[in-house]
């Protein structure tokens, strides 16, 4: 089916958009309940900025381990696959929407997309977490580069 047939039939229900959306602006809305995403650490990244819940299917490469990690958080619902083939329905992804949108259940997801919002909107705690993480590299990469030459000295 061609872009401007989908439109056609949905005009009245939604919108399609038919060339890259503006990701930022979209999660950043009031009345964004949640997030379809392949779970690629950037869309990630950018949602939990605002707190917007995820709802994780993971594709190709990083997407699997990311949309793992984020399940056992709590901080996404991955939405459920056929176990042989990976494939999933578009009733396991309205139920997903709807739990992680509307019921009790999924109220975890939400408390904790709000709960990660000030980590990963703060430009300052981002940039800490990465000097942090230089400072151990610098610290540990010496200590290794030391025990590579004591042990090649030895040989």
């Amino acid at each position: 089916m061609e872009a401007n047939e989908i439109r056609d039939r949905t005009r009245e229900r939604g919108i399609v958009c038919t060339s890259w959306a503006p990701q930022l602006k979209i999660l950043g809305h009031d009345s964004v309940g949640g997030f379809l995403t392949h779970s690629g650490w950037s869309s990630v990244v950018e949602a939990l900025q605002f707190g917007v819940p995820l709802l994780l299917l993971a594709l190709t490469n990083d997407q699997g381990l990311n949309a793992k990690l984020l399940e056992e958080k709590k901080i996404g619902y991955m939405v459920p696959r056929d176990e042989n083939d990976g494939s999933f329905t578009r009733e396991s992804v309205e139920s997903s929407l709807k739990l992680v949108m509307e019921k009790e259940e999924g109220k975890v997801y939400r408390d904790k997309a709000k709960e990660m919002s000030p980590v990963f909107g703060d430009r300052g705690v981002q940039n800490k977490y990465v000097d942090e993480f230089l400072e151990y590299l610098k610290d540990h990469v010496g200590l290794m580069e030391e025990k590579t030459n004591s042990v090649a000295m030895a040989n």
